[in-house]
């Protein structure tokens, strides 16, 4: 095999530090020594490896990312990586595993020390994120361990406000039978889970299973709107029909005296008008 040698350095110094070698990867070298009167010798041929690169958090987020149990483990084992250390998006290991639904590794990284309420820098835990994914199994587990239904993020949501976000049924009804409040506000528009299902995404099912629960649907957020006129504004005529048929007032105003048909008039919401003055007239 023919060998060809390369100059790192030229130079009069007595060490030099070569960087960008490849990790775990032979290198051969040879000393070119030249004298004063420019004659000049070469060094036996020294050989050396350089070592595996060493552990980081991005070997570890990079494992997690790829559910490789066995790579997190060997990782972990070693010391070297802090189990909770933050990528660059600010989600911990635990945090990806819960969104991502990885029950396995959610497993492995609690038992290894994983803080189950640790928040990132808007202040969600692995349990909101587990509930906004619809991973049930994830959410049971995390509860089983610590995590709490009153921990809040920085707008003032709860893991109820982002299950019901989601719109897993079988999440919110999970954590209603263990005992989630269901009537708990933000801190920011104290917006109720009923009050985000009229906003976001009009589910029925999610507002069907709130409402049996004991939901109320009269409570107003901090402008005086309540979860019928926020269904309104936002055009989610089942969800509207739904909370009429379960006792929404429409008789009443939000903080400005301004009423739930007048709402619907200004967005143009026809049949929701339709609808408002056909009770009046029942």
């Amino acid at each position: 095999m023919c060998e060809r040698y390369f100059v790192l350095y030229r130079g009069y110094a007595r060490q030099h530090t070569i960087e960008g070698l490849e990790t775990s990867t032979p290198y051969r070298f040879r000393l070119k020594v030249t004298g004063c009167n420019g004659e000049f010798a070469y060094s036996p041929v020294v050989s050396v490896s350089t070592t595996r690169e060493p552990l980081s958090g991005q070997h570890l987020h990079r494992a997690v990312n790829m559910n490789d149990e066995k790579e997190v483990k060997n990782i972990l084992d070693t010391g070297h990586v802090h189990i909770d250390i933050m990528d660059k998006l600010g989600f911990a290991p635990l945090m990806t595993a819960a969104q991502k639904g990885y029950f396995g590794l959610t497993q492995l990284l609690i038992e290894h020390g994983a803080d189950v309420n640790q928040v990132n820098g808007s202040g969600r835990n692995s349990l909101m994120m587990a509930c906004f994914a619809g991973h049930l199994n994830i959410v049971q587990y995390l509860r089983k361990h610590g995590a709490s239904w009153e921990s809040r993020d920085k707008g003032g949501c709860t893991a109820m406000h982002w299950a019901v976000d989601g719109g897993h049924l079988e999440v919110v009804q999970w954590m209603i039978d263990d005992s989630c409040k269901i009537d708990i506000k933000d801190t920011c528009l104290e917006w109720t889970p009923l009050m985000r299902v009229a906003a976001i995404s009009g589910n029925v099912d999610v507002a069907r299973c709130l409402i049996a629960s004991g939901a109320d649907v009269n409570a107003k957020d901090i402008n005086g709107k309540s979860s019928l006129m926020v269904a309104v504004l936002n055009n989610h005529e089942c969800l509207i029909h739904l909370l009429i048929q379960n006792g929404a007032d429409c008789t009443i105003t939000n903080e400005y005296g301004i009423s739930v048909t007048e709402m619907a008039k200004a967005f143009n919401r026809e049949n929701v008008v339709a609808l408002l003055e056909g009770l009046k007239t029942a």
